[in-house]
């Protein structure tokens, strides 16, 4: 799948302008300030978003890794699916919309595109970087409660993006059944800690009792291999750094990783990879090791050397969470 690079380049420069007059200390301790009170190190009743300044600050630090996140998993999906495309999207607590971005910049073109969020401050500045963006311009922004009585109209793709983290498990539950009930397709990102694959597996329970098809990352729709509390799938993806991000982290990388773990899934057949990688492969002097999640429904790994010739070139290419072996 072949993804545009202007659309991440566009996104960036369209954050970068929010920034403009906001002195580089001032959304440097916003960021922080919100940081510390999604982590509950503040009182819950304060609020998260106070005004214009706060939400700019924290999308120009957010959005690019929300963005390459979920756009890692819908490249996925679109391996598994290289057919179908969808027709209409759905952004359940998309916030600024960092998840629309990423299909806009997997699947090109235009498309009705709705984004579900209750913070308004959140809804406006998205509403306002999406201008920037020609397949954008003609979003819906829409005030709602996610939670238990979120209903969803009918859709091709529902994204649910770094939301499931903020809600009881009640909540949880039903807007993983009202996602299922609406689309044809479902992807779920959430934070690589394994607190969010958890949330991840019970999500994927649901989609599977359904009657959802798992596309990725599992190469099968039956129970995960992992055993619980002992391990956790996530992936990694690589994000740019801003100099915002540079201020409020430190170190003088221009790039950072963003942890994840997701799950897409779709009422349509799809074929998923036959493996897929579930560490960073280990290269080693003449060969490669690849920690796979396998078809057969466990975790193995394989070892790839020079005397496998094409495939060895492969091995050292593959990357975390890429399908093994390559198509």
């Amino acid at each position: 799948m072949n993804v545009s690079p202007s659309t991440a380049e566009t996104l960036r420069a369209a954050l970068g302008e929010l920034l403009d007059g906001l002195p580089p200390r001032q959304a440097a301790q916003a960021v922080e300030r919100l940081i510390a009170n999604y982590r509950g190190a503040t009182p819950t009743d304060a609020p998260i978003l106070r005004d214009r300044a706060d939400v700019a600050a924290y999308a120009a630090y957010r959005m690019p890794a929300t963005f390459e996140a979920v756009r890692a998993a819908l490249e996925a999906l679109a391996d598994a699916a290289p057919e179908w495309r969808p027709a209409a999207q759905v952004d359940v607590g998309g916030g600024t919309g960092a998840a629309t971005w990423a299909v806009s910049a997997v699947w090109e073109g235009t498309r009705p595109v709705t984004v579900l969020d209750w913070a308004e401050p959140a809804l406006a500045l998205g509403r306002e970087v999406a201008a920037a963006n020609p397949a954008l311009r003609e979003a819906r922004w829409r005030r709602a409660r996610i939670g238990a009585s979120l209903a969803l109209e009918d859709t091709d793709l529902v994204t649910v993006s770094y939301v499931l983290n903020e809600l009881a498990a009640r909540d949880r539950a039903a807007l993983v059944d009202a996602a299922a009930s609406a689309a044809q397709a479902v992807v779920i990102v959430e934070p690589g800690t394994p607190d969010g694959y958890a949330r991840v597996i019970e999500a994927r329970d649901r989609l599977i009792a359904a009657g959802f098809r798992i596309a990725a990352p599992c190469p099968h729709s039956a129970a995960c291999p992992i055993v619980p509390g002992a391990d956790w799938c996530h992936f990694s993806a690589r994000v740019s750094r801003s100099s915002l991000h540079r201020q409020v982290k430190g170190g003088s990388l221009p790039y950072e990783d963003e942890k994840f773990s997701y799950v897409a899934a779709a009422r349509f057949p799809v074929s998923p990879a036959p493996s897929r990688v579930v560490r960073r492969p280990q290269i080693r002097k003449g060969q490669v090791l690849l920690d796979l999640c396998e078809a057969e429904e466990r975790l193995g790994r394989t070892t790839v050397t020079k005397k496998h010739g094409d495939l060895y070139k492969a091995a050292r290419d593959a990357g975390w969470g890429d399908a093994w072996p390559p198509a």
